[in-house]
């Protein structure tokens, strides 16, 4: 089955893999410590996932051009994407009035597509993660892997 991979980009990188049913596969947070220690994992990474069809990554810079040139040897397309794009379109705009706020909200609505996609429910939720979790969502709707939000995770 096709898959999507959403990234919370980081030292410590939030991730999520959807399937092309659009509900989350699996989710996660790694801490990679070091550039050269993630120059060295993403490899790992994108290997372990043979369906992979999109990369959504959130954030840029150096960290970014590690994932993107990965993907781009494997001829995996990569969308860029700011946390701003993914949050109007899912959130309320009283929702991500700040950032500690959208933050929140965006843990609470990861939940809910957890439970909606019937995924293990974690014992703690760390936001990098609850936030590729909401990449994702927004990812699958962008690829046209949903055709809008299910009913199940509007608020």
């Amino acid at each position: 089955m096709p898959s999507l991979l959403a990234i919370d980009l980081g030292l410590r990188t939030g991730f999520a893999v959807y399937g092309d049913d659009g509900k989350l596969r699996r989710y996660g947070s790694h801490n990679f410590g070091s550039a050269a220690r993630l120059r060295r994992g993403v490899t790992g990474v994108l290997a372990e996932l043979t369906d992979l069809e999109w990369i959504y990554i959130e954030g840029s810079g150096p960290l970014a051009d590690i994932w993107m040139r990965e993907a781009m040897r494997l001829g995996i397309p990569v969308r860029v994407v700011s946390a701003e794009t993914w949050r109007r379109a899912l959130l309320y705009e009283r929702e991500q009035r700040n950032g500690d706020q959208a933050k929140r909200v965006a843990d609470t609505l990861a939940r809910r597509v957890i439970t909606w996609s019937g995924a293990p429910r974690p014992t703690a939720l760390r936001h990098d993660t609850a936030e590729a979790i909401m990449l994702g969502l927004w990812g699958v709707l962008d690829a046209g892997w949903l055709e809008r939000l299910p009913d199940d995770l509007r608020h």
